[in-house]
């Protein structure tokens, strides 16, 4: 028989180790996040996944958080560093030798996958310790939410086509900005954070988790990485025969089924097969390959079910940290080499010397065994077309990847620009995107190239706030008188890439072609016709070319020749008294031929 106390003292014993064994053994379940708990269907608001982000930090000594910006609404831009050895800032991280990661979610906020995935990968390196080797090499910078604003434009009518979450944020920002436009304007305040954020901490490789729009596949994740002449050529190949077959061995292992972002060259048949083309540097991949940084997009696929999206993409994020952690060495290198590169551009041959900026894709491809979704069509009296219907039955499409571009339009890197000392917003945001510069002590009499900007036309409807402009350009050299105080912006730096895409007029996403410019398309003094009527008559006396060039345009320009305003503004432009900076681009390049150097 036992005793009372014996009996007990037994009770308590079982219930303590009980205690202790589900204390330990739910470690990870205290950490469960909103997503965990919903079992896979809801997403947690913002001021739910700051308080988890505070919480972990406060808990956990290898999790720091802060704020890397402040939204137009006033929402702080949260950012976690995770570190195995606690350093939480760039300059103790680069003293380490230990490489960096940025990961970034919701810049679309409705697509917000990537924020549950990098909130249970944080708890699963730190908490449970499943994956805690994956900071061994490498420091972790997690942005859960990069849209904070959008995020809380939040409601079950955000994404049309998207399975999932029950609810979830907006697009684009509360000024309603696309984020993922705004690499090179950095027209948001979010976007004016970010990349300074960057620039302090230059990671060695960027994550931006998305996910996709367009046609039903059986692929679960799709991704995108820059391997084109937009990007080092030698990081380029890195990523195609070091990091791809790592990240897709990784996911073939994990059961997840992946390919190349999904961009057919034609919905309705997707035999005419697959593009793949360099992204413009208005996007994250874009941007980073001119940073001489790779870049992956993550896109998992809207009609698959949210819970399966999320794992898809916390496989994704494991795939990099394990592939980083085998490569710190092996990166490192790489992109200090690519980055003395970039900076010697301008000391080249002036074969090597040519920068691309624009591209299009060829008509070479190489076969690819697409796994689509059956589709049938029937006839719909709403659109007067034929509808497409997805039956949910798997097939495998014998189709084609064009994935081989070639360059269109590419510039000599220059030793230098200058920019004019009045042109300080500009000055501004060259410095956002960490590039150096100084500014002339004295006034200097330099020889140039200069671009003319003519025929302008602005794009109609805006897009992203503005209304981008092309034009043609004429280069013509001239020596000129520049002030003191004039920006000098020296292409012998890591940065040559992203200044050459900023400055140059040719750049898809330079200032100019953006609108930063516009005022230089102007004119500013007109004449009155009865006082041009004269200047014509004289000028016509005394230049018979002249006359000549005005009686062909007449007689080859229709409009030209009804419009009679036009017909007197032909002398003005001909005459002393025209503005000699109509259409002149404000900045210079100074170029010194290889021979001289």
């Amino acid at each position: 028989m036992i005793s009372e106390g014996t009996s007990m003292n037994r009770i308590f014993l079982w219930i303590a180790c009980a205690t202790l064994g589900a204390s330990s053994l739910s470690a990870g379940d205290q950490w469960q996040t909103a997503f965990e708990k919903s079992g896979g269907l809801r997403t947690p608001r913002y001021q739910e996944t700051i308080d988890y982000c505070k919480a972990l930090a406060k808990a956990f000594p290898s999790v720091h958080y802060e704020s890397f910006g402040v939204s137009p609404q006033g929402r702080d831009l949260p950012l976690l560093i995770v570190s195995k050895t606690k350093l939480f800032t760039p300059e103790d991280v680069r003293k380490s030798g230990k490489a960096v990661v940025l990961i970034q979610s919701g810049i679309h906020a409705g697509e917000i996958d990537g924020k549950d995935a990098s909130l249970m990968l944080v708890r699963d390196m730190v908490i449970t310790k499943k994956y805690e080797h994956l900071l061994d090499h490498v420091v972790v910078l997690f942005v859960p939410i990069f849209n904070v604003d959008g995020h809380e434009r939040f409601g079950k009518y955000n994404r049309i086509n998207q399975n999932g979450p029950e609810e979830m944020g907006w697009r684009v920002t509360a000024q309603n900005l696309n984020l993922n436009r705004d690499y090179m304007k950095a027209d948001a305040p979010e976007m004016r954070g970010m990349l300074q954020l960057f620039t302090q901490w230059l990671p060695d490789f960027y994550v931006d988790c998305h996910v996709t729009d367009g046609i039903d596949c059986q692929y679960d994740v799709t991704y995108s990485m820059e391997t084109y002449p937009n990007i080092d050529a030698e990081v380029a190949r890195w990523i195609k025969t070091a990091f791809i077959p790592s990240m897709t061995g990784h996911m073939e292992r994990s059961g997840h089924l992946l390919a190349p972002y999904i961009i057919p060259r034609e919905d309705r048949d997707l035999t005419k097969g697959f593009v793949g083309s360099p992204a413009t540097p208005r996007f994250s991949t874009g941007y980073a390959a001119l940073q001489n940084r790779p870049a992956l997009l993550i896109e998992t696929h809207m009609m698959k079910p949210y819970k399966m999206r999320v794992e898809g993409t916390y496989e994704m994020l494991v795939a990099v940290l394990e592939a980083v952690n085998a490569e710190e060495n092996e990166l490192h290198s790489l992109l200090a080499a690519a980055d003395k590169r970039a900076a010697g551009l301008s000391r080249q041959s002036t074969a090597s010397r040519y920068l691309p900026l624009r591209f299009q894709t060829t008509d070479s491809s190489r076969p690819m065994l697409f796994k689509g979704i059956d589709v049938t069509y029937e006839h719909s009296d709403i659109s007067g077309e034929d509808r497409r219907t997805y039956t949910g039955r798997p097939v495998d499409i014998a189709a084609k990847y064009f994935d081989q571009t070639k360059v269109t339009d590419s510039v000599i890197v220059p030793d230098a620009y200058l920019l004019p000392a009045e042109w300080t917003r500009i000055a501004d945001l060259v410095r956002l995107h960490g590039i150096n510069f100084t500014q002339l002590s004295k006034d200097s009499l330099i020889a140039v190239e200069r671009y003319r900007l003519t025929q302008p036309k602005w794009q109609e409807r805006p897009y992203e706030g503005r209304h981008p402009v092309t034009y043609k350009s004429e280069r013509f050299l001239e020596k000129a008188l520049f002030p003191a105080g004039t920006y000098v912006v020296p292409t012998s730096q890591r940065t040559a890439r992203v200044i050459v895409n900023l400055l140059e007029p040719q750049g898809p996403d330079s200032f100019v072609a953006w609108g930063f410019f516009d005022a230089i398309f102007e004119q500013k003094e007109y004449g009155e016709d009865y006082v041009l009527e004269k200047l014509a008559q004289k000028m016509s006396a005394e230049n018979p070319a002249l006359r000549s060039e005005f009686d062909a345009k007449v007689a080859a320009d229709s409009v030209f020749a009804k419009n009679a305003y036009g017909r007197l503004n032909f002398f003005y432009q001909h005459s002393p008294y025209w503005d000699a900076g109509y259409g002149m681009y404000p900045v210079a390049r100074i170029v010194t031929p290889a021979s001289q150097k």
